[in-house]
This record gives structure tokens, C-alpha cells and sequence, in this order.
């Protein structure tokens, strides 16, 4: 199999960097992901014909819970991923338990690198029956490459029950905030479903011409904005829905739905969590935006600083993912060519806000002004040395010219 496009989840950089050359000399490309969080990042954004997954990543660990784990997440996101485990000599038991929870193959270190390619590129012809093979629904649809990304409970409940309505041919309901991905969620039940090989029909039902597709529609459609719609416009689509699609709707409460459409759309509900309710999931958003935004634009992988991170984790965002996606954007177009990022502004960040008068007497808790104070008093320290200074208050020199320059120092 020639050219296959493969992804290596493995913490050893040394070993990234050796199979990267191996692949790359027999005609095949190699990208490394040194976490599964990384590797799910990447798969956010490329397809792969095959994935090298090594076992274990935190160090002293060899009992390879850790690489298991993301074994069967990376089956929930694609149950026809072609994975390859890494497993060191004398893991048998582990490389079993592999294949049993769905790996296609096993290579045991330390390897050949002709034969480690070869069992990559044998796996990888070893595609399982396809949906569309099994359906008789017509194959050439793929689906951009997608997934549900995240560690919190909430997270990883609906990435469950995604797994389990997926396959089911029932209505499904979409609810949550709006840029709280929901069309993502949307998206990923009809790629686990039998018509994931066709591409979904999407309707906007505010517009009386968008509903003609329902009348010759197969396969999946996704209804939006179907709240929206009055009683007698709701038993209209109830009667024009044909049994042979399978809907799944957006919208933000199935609360105005009356009976007979609730039960044709939304048998099960799967609500989208706001970021207040996943604050864990912020900063790993945030630096898979980032990585996307750098890519996309053409900057450096930028490197995003604990003090930007942190803001994330103890509030909602404006405009929930979709709006810290394009903050992240906009700080990476502005961002100076070292790719440090050290703070994430809103569009409300570019107006002063109205000061309140304050009550005599009250205690100042100004986080400006005390940073301001505390950068003047570095470079009074380090007589203006802003290396020195830099590295007192634990910052980049990038990163303290940018506060300075916001204090006006």
C-alpha cells in the first residue's frame, strides 16, 4: 500500500523522530503526537490510514491502562480505525487485550522498521466491512475528519451515548447553547450510523423552499431551528417527514415541540454541556485551536502560557466554543513571531469599562495596577534588564514587551 498517511501516539521523542524517517524513506508520511490529547487533536484535522499507539506514556507506568484507554476512546470516535498497538517485550497478556478490544495487529518492542511498516501496511489493507457494504447504501461520502474533543465527565458521557444511539436508526435531539458544538455532536451521531457513508441532508426550517428535500430525502437529515416552528407548521413536518430518513435536530430546548413531533425527532436528548459546566476541557480546546489557527494561517505552533490558560478554567467563554475558538484565532494572528501567547482577549476586552464608584475606605483589588507595579519593580531590580527581569517575574522576554507596552512602560 503506497503512500499511507500514518499517526504515532508515543511520548519518546527519539522514537518519533526514527519511525518519521523509516516511513518517509519507503514512501509513506508519519505525523507524532507525544499525548493522546495531541492525538486527538490531530485527528480533529487529518485523516490517517493508520495509527501506531504505544501503551504506556507517564513515567514508571507499565501496565498499559493508559494506552488502552485511548485505544477504545479512539474506537468510540471511528469503530473502523486501523490501529497498531506498541507493546514492550513480555506484554503479551496487554497486546491481547488489545486485540480484543479492536486493534487490527501488534508490534513488540524493540522492532524491525521493514517489518514494523509491513504490519502497518497489512492492517491498513485489512479494512473491516464498510456501512455501505452492509446497507447497500452507496459508498464514495467521507466524512471530514472529527471528533468530540474533551476529558470531562460530561464529555465522555456524551461521547457514550453517541456510541450507543449512533448505530439505532431513532430521533435525535441536539440541545444545549448555541456554540456549544452541537452541530459537531449532530455530525458525529450520523458518522456512527448506517447512512454514514452518505452525506446528511441539512434543513433549515425557517424557510417554507428548504423543507422540498424532505420529500425525496434518504439517509440522515439534520433539522434546524425547529423550535421555531408553530404548532400547525409542526404537524405539517410531522407528516412530511418520510420513514425513510432518520432525523436528527438542533435546537436549543425540545420544551416547544408538541407530542407527535417529540416523538418522531427526539426519542433521546443529548444535551451539549456550556464550557462553565467543562471548565477541565478549556485549556486542551484551547491549544487544539491554537495548533489548527497556526496551521491554517501559516504561523508558528504557538505556545500558550499558563497565565492565558488559567482564565479558562473558572469561567464560560462568550459564545461558548465557537467563541473561544475565535479568540484563540485572533491571538495567534497577533501574536509576536516567538509564538508565546500570555493572554486571551474578548472583543470585550478592547472597551474600558465603566468605573463604579466605590465606597470610602473600600480595599483596591486591581489586577492591573499590581501587575504594573510588580514589572516596575523588576526592571528597578535588574536596571531595566528586561532578560533579568523577564525571568524574575517568570515570564518570556516576548511576554514582558507586551505587558510593558499595555502599561505603557
Amino acid at each position: 500500500m503506497s503512500n499511507l498517511q500514518v499517526l504515532l501516539i508515543d511520548d519518546n521523542p527519539a522514537v518519533a523522530n526514527a519511525l518519521e524517517l523509516a516511513f518517509r524513506v519507503e514512501g509513506h508520511s508519519l505525523k507524532s503526537a507525544s499525548s493522546p490529547e495531541q492525538a486527538h487533536s490531530l485527528l480533529a484535522r487529518h485523516h490517517f490510514d493508520a495509527i501506531l499507539l504505544d501503551l504506556n506514556y507517564s513515567a514508571g507506568r507499565s501496565d498499559g491502562s493508559e494506552g488502552l484507554a485511548c485505544l477504545g476512546q479512539l474506537l468510540t470516535e471511528d469503530p473502523a480505525a486501523c490501529i497498531v498497538v506498541l507493546t514492550a517485550h513480555g506484554g503479551m497478556r496487554i497486546a491481547v487485550a488489545a486485540m480484543q478490544a479492536g486493534a487490527r495487529d501488534f508490534v513488540v518492542k524493540p522492532w524491525n522498521n521493514a517489518e514494523l511498516i509491513e504490519k502497518v501496511a497489512a492492517a491498513a489493507q485489512r479494512q473491516p466491512v464498510t456501512v455501505s457494504e452492509a446497507s447497500g447504501t452507496d459508498g464514495g461520502y467521507r466524512a471530514p475528519p472529527q471528533r468530540l474533543l474533551g476529558n470531562s465527565p460530561h464529555i465522555a458521557k456524551l461521547r457514550d451515548l453517541i456510541r450507543r444511539v449512533g448505530p439505532t436508526d431513532a430521533g435525535v435531539a441536539v440541545t444545549g447553547p448555541s456554540g456549544s458544538g452541537r452541530t459537531l455532536a449532530a455530525t458525529l451521531i450520523h458518522n456512527a450510523s448506517a447512512f454514514s457513508e452518505t452525506r446528511p441532508v441539512a434543513i433549515d426550517l425557517r424557510t417554507e423552499t428548504a423543507w422540498q428535500p424532505l420529500a425525496d430525502a434518504t439517509g440522515t437529515a439534520i433539522l434546524r431551528h425547529v423550535e421555531q416552528l408553530g404548532e400547525v407548521e409542526q404537524e405539517q413536518l410531522v407528516a412530511r417527514l418520510p420513514d425513510s430518513i432518520r432525523p436528527i435536530s438542533i435546537l436549543s430546548s425540545v420544551d416547544p415541540l408538541i407530542p407527535a413531533l417529540r416523538r418522531r425527532i427526539a426519542t433521546l436528548e443529548l444535551r451539549m454541556p456550556p464550557l462553565a459546566e467543562r471548565e477541565e476541557d478549556a485549556p486542551l480546546l484551547a491549544r487544539h485551536f491554537a495548533e489548527d489557527a497556526a496551521a491554517r494561517f501559516s504561523r508558528p505552533v504557538p505556545v500558550l502560557e499558563e497565565g492565558a490558560l488559567d482564565p479558562l478554567r473558572v469561567a464560560g467563554w462568550p459564545d461558548e466554543v465557537r467563541g473561544l475558538a475565535l479568540a484563540i484565532e485572533r491571538a495567534v494572528l497577533l501574536s509576536d513571531d516567538d509564538g508565546v501567547i500570555d493572554r486571551i482577549e474578548t472583543e470585550a476586552d478592547e472597551f474600558e469599562p465603566v468605573a463604579q464608584a466605590e465606597p470610602e475606605h473600600a480595599p483596591v483589588f486591581n489586577l492591573d495596577r499590581v501587575e504594573k507595579a510588580l514589572i516596575e519593580r523588576a526592571l528597578s531590580e535588574y536596571n531595566h534588564n528586561v532578560s533579568h527581569a523577564a525571568r524574575a517575574l517568570g515570564l518570556s522576554r516576548g511576554a514582558l514587551y507586551r505587558r510593558m507596552e499595555r502599561h505603557g512602560l
